[in-house]
């Protein structure tokens, strides 16, 4: 299993594991990745899902809104990815990944709106 580095989350999730742990098939996954609903990036050549992010057998409420945000911003999956675990600590749980899992998901919103400006 890959290591967390400077920008990577603490665990990983394989497309089927995500499948099973949302009770939706594979091809849902896939989908939910082509919609901006979930991010994926490959780690030792497999397409793996940050674990945080699919909590209580649900994607994060605000992570669509957020992954399409900063597409629209230019940035890749990758660069995404490197966004939602750069340290900050002005941020509770000290990463916008985590703090969109909180109260200040609408504060991790309008700094994604921003980064398009």
């Amino acid at each position: 299993m890959p290591g967390a580095g400077p920008a990577d989350p603490a665990g990983w999730l394989t497309l089927p594991d995500v499948a099973e742990r949302l009770d939706v098939p594979i091809s849902k996954v896939h989908q939910m990745i082509r919609d901006r609903e979930l991010i994926a990036v490959r780690r030792d050549g497999v397409r793996r899902i940050p674990a945080d992010l699919v909590a209580n057998h649900t994607v994060l409420k605000h992570l669509p809104g957020v992954l399409t945000l900063l597409a629209d911003a230019g940035y890749d999956d990758e660069a995404a990815l490197r966004w939602l675990y750069e340290p900050d600590d002005s941020l509770p749980g000290g990463t916008p990944a985590t703090a969109l899992g909180g109260d200040q998901a609408r504060e991790i919103k309008r700094r994604a709106q921003a980064l398009g400006f």
